[in-house]
């Protein structure tokens, strides 16, 4: 494929994948609390980052898939001290070696507010030297804040090989 080939399919599936966070509902909030348990019971040591960061926004349910290039999308609900704030959509394009797909959850911790209102004002945008943590029993306990966010991720289901780079787009819709 050409450059310009690949570069126009990057751009139809970010637009594709790209769209306002949806409307704040209660069913969106359930189904983050319930991914929140599952987060705790696999890795009883993320309670800490629960309890101690400023904020936190939970994807319950990011489904992505690849043939090259690739995309993934998911709703989530943003957190203050425990409290629902809002709501949000992640969209995300890879290109490289990639095939299959998965469907996965992330937690998105801020470790201060700096962090929190970068997310919330759309300036929050993961590169693709990010890293996430897979959760697994006592992962939390050796993982850090990398520029103010920790993220951590627990697979669903599906498989996928993947050798590609992209980056992960927020968007942030108040309560």
């Amino acid at each position: 494929m050409t450059r310009k080939l690949i570069a126009g399919l990057a751009a139809a599936l970010m637009i594709v994948g790209v769209g306002a966070a949806f409307a704040y509902d209660a069913a969106g909030e359930k189904n983050a609390l319930a991914a929140i348990a599952e987060f705790k019971n696999a890795d009883p040591s993320l309670d800490a980052f629960f309890k101690d960061a400023y904020g936190y926004a939970i994807f319950p349910e990011i489904t992505k898939g690849a043939v090259g290039i690739g995309g993934a999308a998911g709703d989530g609900t943003v957190f203050r001290g425990g409290e629902a704030i809002g709501s949000s959509s992640m969209s995300q394009v890879t290109i490289g070696l990639a095939l299959g797909g998965q469907v996965y959850r992330e937690a998105i911790f801020f470790k201060d507010q700096a962090a929190l209102d970068d997310f919330k004002n759309g300036n929050f945008e993961f590169a693709a030297e990010a890293s996430a943590v897979a959760v697994k029993s006592g992962a939390a306990k050796t993982a850090g804040y990398d520029h103010g966010v920790a993220i951590f991720t627990m697979a669903k289901g599906g498989l996928m090989f993947e050798a590609s780079i992209g980056g992960q787009k927020f968007t942030f819709d108040p309560k």
